[in-house]
């Protein structure tokens, strides 16, 4: 089984919240379920946030709304502004490889 690497102790960041005790009681007895440690779930949603995945990305919407961290206009904005991007990257057809590679064929004639 693959697991998630742990950033080595050298070069990692703490990421911490604070809650109340019945919430945290609650993650751990879901991730036990779930076979995960509360530092893996962590990871997996992080990585989910910053790669853009769309379960994560349209629960964050629902959040934004549900609990008024923003204001229509500015939700439907960043809605906007995500799928235009999406279709800009389906156009060229670039994935993170290629983008990658576009990056350091550039650092490289500089």
């Amino acid at each position: 089984m693959k697991r998630l690497l742990v950033p080595d102790p050298l070069t990692r960041k703490k990421v911490m919240f604070y809650d109340t005790p019945e919430r945290q009681a609650k993650l751990k007895i879901r991730c036990n379920h779930d076979g995960l440690k509360q530092s893996e779930f962590l990871r997996l949603v992080v990585t989910g946030y910053i790669e853009n995945n769309p379960h994560i990305v349209n629960f964050l919407h629902e959040c934004k709304e549900k609990y008024k961290f923003q204001g229509k206009q500015k939700r439907d904005k960043i809605l906007k502004m995500t799928k235009l991007g999406q279709d800009k990257l389906s156009d060229f057809a670039l994935d993170d490889q290629d983008i990658e590679n576009i990056f350091d064929i550039l650092e490289n004639d500089v």
